[in-house]
């Protein structure tokens, strides 16, 4: 009978860690959500604060609507999107790697 109540305890025991170790990895899942998305929202503020500098540099310099304020405007529309494509995969390799050492480590 002694015996019983023991395996029963460390059962509850190793239950309840489980549960504090599932409960640990959703809530840093969420943290991580929570944090790309206001890097994206601080991103988009500073690419649209440096597209609108840009326009407004062409446009006291009398080359608004020019070819080439055009192609200079569309050029740093493509490198902010490229710049936070990337940004986004570095993110998601490093949760990845985290997620991996929790998995591995005991």
């Amino acid at each position: 009978m002694k015996k019983l109540a023991i395996l029963a305890s460390a059962l509850t025991l190793s239950f309840g860690a489980f549960a504090a170790t599932q409960a640990s990895e959703e809530t840093l899942a969420t943290a991580h959500k929570g944090a790309d998305t206001a890097k994206e929202k601080l991103h988009e503020a500073q690419n649209t604060g440096a597209q609108q500098k840009l326009k407004a540099q062409h446009a006291a310099e009398g080359k608004a609507n020019s070819t080439g304020s055009k192609i200079s405007e569309g050029s740093q529309k493509a490198w902010h999107s490229t710049k936070q494509g990337a940004e986004k995969g570095w993110d998601k390799t490093k949760e990845s790697a985290e997620d991996l050492k929790n998995d591995i480590s005991p």
